[in-house]
């Protein structure tokens, strides 16, 4: 049987480099959709990513729906 390599979960090596290049003042952004805005497509779940990764440089490129809380 083939053993793949994934990137989560997350295994304790992974966790500790994590927290330290954040304490070294690094952003981790890994792409985890979140289904606040009820995405329609697999387009909307990558804008959504991608949104967030662009939101780190200060371009708001509208791309998701932001979370306004429970209505």
């Amino acid at each position: 049987m083939k053993k793949y390599n994934s990137i989560t979960p997350f295994h304790l090596g992974h966790l500790r480099l994590m927290q330290s290049v954040t304490e070294s003042g690094a952003i981790i952004l890994p792409p985890v959709p979140s289904f606040y805005h009820k995405p329609k497509s697999i387009d909307d779940i990558v804008n959504q990513s991608v949104g967030k990764a662009l939101d780190q440089f200060g371009i708001d490129a509208r791309l998701f729906e932001r979370w306004n809380g429970l209505d």
